[in-house]
C-alpha cells in the first residue's frame, strides 16, 4: 500500500525507525534494499550543523539507492531549528526532515530536547511551524505517548502538529518514563488517528514480526507503521512484512545462513564506509543482534566484543557458522 507524505510518493508504509547508532547510511542501504519504504537518519543536532560539527556532518549522507530519506533533527530553539532547515534545502537527496519529540535519553532530557518538548506544547507549535515554513521539504514529528503516566497528550502534540504545518506525525506507544519497557500502548495511537484528520499518522512500538504490523494498522488505523528494534539484527522484516501485507502470505523466517551472510555483509559495508576500527567497533552489537537465538550465540558474542580487525572479526563469523553446523549434525 502506497502513501504520500505531503509531496513525496512512498512505494509502501512501512518504515524504518530513527535510531541513534543504528541507523546510519549503511543500515538504512540494507533496509531500503528489503523493500523499506521511508528510512529514517539518526537523530541529528541542529547546534551541531549550525556550527558544521564534523560529526554533524557525516550524518547528513545519504547514499542515492536508499531514497527516498527522511532526516530526523533534535533541539529546543525554533530559530536555530529553522536554520537547519534553510541548510538542509540545499541537500537534495534528503526527502523530508523529521523532528524529534520522542527521545527519552537523559542527556537530550535535559537539555530540554526530545521527549522533554512535550512537557512545554507551546514551544512544540513553535518549533513546528518555524521548521515547517523554513523548509521546502515535507516536514514530521515523532512523539511518545506523553512525559509519564501525569503527562499524557498525545492527541494534543498531533493536533498541534496538524495545525502548525507537519506533514505527518510518528506516535510511539510509551512514555519517556517507560523508556522502552512495558508494552506500548497502541489505543494511544488509536485516538491520535481518530483526532488528526488531514495528514498521516504513523504506529510505532511493538512490531517485531508481520502479523504485529497488520494488527497495528487493522486495530489503530493508523496509515503506516514504523519499526524499530524489531528490525535490530533483522532488516529481513521489511521485506516479510510487506509481502505479508500485500498477500497474506507469511515468509519463511530467515535461516541462520541468511542472517550470518547479511552480518558478514554488513560488516564489509561498514567498514568500507567509515574505516576499520570504527567499524568493526560499531559491528560488535550488530552481529550479537543477527546471532540472537542461534546455538552458541552467548559464547560467540563474548568473542565479538573482543574483536578487532575486519579479518578477525570475519574469522568469528565463520567459526559460527562451523558451530553451527556441528551442532545440527549432532
Amino acid at each position: 500500500m502506497g502513501l504520500n507524505i505531503g509531496n513525496i510518493e512512498l512505494e509502501n508504509n512501512v518504515f524504518l525507525a530513527p535510531m541513534a547508532g543504528v541507523t546510519d547510511k549503511v543500515f538504512r542501504t540494507i533496509c531500503k534494499e528489503m523493500g523499506c519504504g521511508l528510512v529514517y537518519s539518526e537523530m541529528v543536532s541542529a547546534k551541531g550543523m549550525k556550527y558544521n560539527n564534523k560529526n554533524t556532518t557525516q550524518l547528513l549522507q545519504v547514499d542515492p539507492s536508499e531514497k527516498p530519506c527522511a532526516i530526523q533533527i533534535f533541539g529546543s530553539e525554533p530559530e536555530t531549528m529553522a536554520d537547519m532547515a534553510r541548510k538542509l534545502n540545499q541537500y537534495e537527496d534528503i526527502a523530508i526532515i523529521d523532528i524529534n519529540m520522542g527521545c527519552p535519553a537523559p542527556k537530550i532530557v535535559k537539555n530540554g530536547e526530545g521527549s522533554a518538548l512535550s512537557l512545554n506544547t507551546d514551544l512544540v507549535a513553535r518549533i513546528v511551524e518555524a521548521v515547517s515554513k523554513a523548509s521546502n521539504k515535507p516536514v514530521t514529528i515523532k512523539f511518545r505517548k506523553g512525559f509519564d503516566d501525569n503527562h499524557i497528550n498525545a492527541v494534543e502534540m498531533g493536533k498541534i502538529a496538524e495545525n502548525n504545518g507537519a506533514s505527518a506525525i510518528t506516535i510511539h506507544g510509551r512514555t519517556r518514563e517507560q523508556y522502552y519497557a512495558g508494552k506500548a500502548d497502541w489505543d494511544i495511537i488509536k485516538a491520535v488517528k481518530s483526532e488528526v484528520k488531514t495528514i498521516p499518522v504513523i504506529g510505532n512500538g511493538d512490531i517485531f514480526k508481520p502479523e504485529d504490523a497488520k494488527n497495528m494498522l487493522d486495530y489503530t488505523n493508523c496509515d503506516a507503521v514504523m519499526i524499530g528494534r524489531g528490525c535490530q539484527g533483522n532488516p529481513f522484516i521489511f521485506k516479510r512484512t510487506i509481502h505479508y501485507l500485500n498477500t497474506g502470505e507469511l515468509l519463511p523466517e530467515p535461516s541462520w545462513e541468511d542472517r550470518l551472510n547479511m552480518a558478514e555483509r554488513h560488516l564489509d559495508m561498514l567498514v568500507d564506509y567509515k574505516g576499520e576500527v570504527i567499524g568493526v567497533r560499531e559491528m560488535r552489537k550488530n552481529i550479537g543482534w543477527y546471532i540472537k537465538g542461534l546455538p552458541h550465540c552467548a559464547e560467540m558474542r563474548v568473542k565479538i566484543n573482543a574483536t578487532v580487525g575486519r579479518e578477525n572479526m570475519r574469522a568469528v563469523i565463520n567459526e559460527m557458522r562451523n558451530l553451527i553446523v556441528r551442532w545440527i549434525i549432532v
